[in-house]
């Protein structure tokens, strides 16, 4: 195969750079489907309204099915409430869904640019799954959680969008926003005003719903720390993920691909090459530039980063 035929089985192979309407994006997957949970109850609500149904009859028979309880007992009878909870929100909680969305647009968003698109939805769950479990367990253990908490139940993604934030921060806390307005200023501003904007809105609350954001606020920075020693905890979930999409495939992958840059740019047959060359192409940089959509900047080769320098010097 000539390096022409290589380079056109590139192009043909080639993914478009990845954005909010690509298929697969975590983000769009999450907002939907929280936004397709929030119209759920809504409906059921509105139709509770109908009929004259008192508000608690709506709390007693729905929401216990969605929120997460705060007694040990009712969660081991409904232990998927643990999931469900944070993607659960109803319709009297439509400026909060909004805050939440919003947080998790803006920081889903650089989590996605920093990390990649695969390490958006376990830091999210995570967090969420954590930050639930420490409300159950902080509305028995200390005594100024428990005030006003007996048989409630917990909805909202608050954790896990805390989570989302305190892993974006983590990984980058000099990375600066808003860059048009006068340089910026750092992300990890911007997360201490999300923190405070959300202590505040629970301030009036039991302490129990504050200790579990900033649960999963640890949570969240948690799972940096140890990517960073190299325990990636998203790689179970995201095989997980891919076994059950092709469960029933009858053309799922039974080896791994190998690598767009192994197969196309050097490969020489069966004869090992003895000196890799980087040759600086378009499409060489486009590689790079997918892998850093994909996975982050941090998870680049030295010798990807020097072909970057001087596709950058040659511009």
């Amino acid at each position: 195969m000539g390096e022409v035929d290589r380079y056109s089985e590139y192009k043909k192979s080639k993914r478009k750079r990845f954005s909010l309407g690509n298929d697969g994006n975590a983000l769009v997957a999450l907002i939907t489907i929280i936004l397709i949970f929030f119209v759920l109850l809504l409906t059921i609500q509105v139709c509770y309204n109908f009929f004259q149904q008192p508000a608690a009859v709506f709390k007693g028979q729905i929401i216990e099915w969605f929120g997460l309880p705060n007694n040990f007992t009712l969660l081991s009878e409904r232990p998927w409430t643990i999931l469900t909870y944070m993607f659960s929100e109803t319709g009297s909680m439509l400026f909060r869904l909004l805050g939440n969305l919003l947080w998790l647009w803006v920081f889903g968003a650089l989590l996605q640019a920093m990390a990649g698109n695969d390490k958006l939805i376990p830091v999210f769950l995570y967090s969420g799954v954590i930050g639930g479990f420490v409300f159950v367990v902080s509305s028995h253990i200390f005594p100024s959680a428990t005030i006003g908490v007996a048989n409630s139940y917990m909805l909202g993604s608050n954790p896990a969008v805390m989570g989302v934030a305190m892993a974006t921060t983590a990984l980058s806390p000099n990375f600066r926003v808003l860059t048009h307005i006068r340089n910026g200023f750092p992300i990890w501003i911007l997360m201490a005003i999300y923190l405070i904007i959300d202590l505040a809105g629970f301030s009036s609350a039991p302490a129990a719903y504050s200790i579990s954001h900033v649960a999963g606020a640890a949570t969240g920075a948690a799972f940096v720390f140890l990517m960073r020693r190299g325990y990636d905890l998203s790689i179970w979930m995201n095989r997980f993920y891919f076994w059950l999409m092709n469960l029933f495939n009858p053309n799922k992958p039974r080896n791994p691909q190998p690598k767009i840059k192994e197969r196309l740019f050097y490969n020489n047959g069966n004869r090992e090459p003895y000196n890799k060359t980087a040759i600086i192409t378009q499409e060489r940089v486009d590689e790079i530039l997918d892998k850093i959509n994909q996975k982050g900047y941090q998870f680049l080769t030295e010798e990807e980063k020097q072909i970057l320098r001087k596709a950058g010097e040659n511009l």
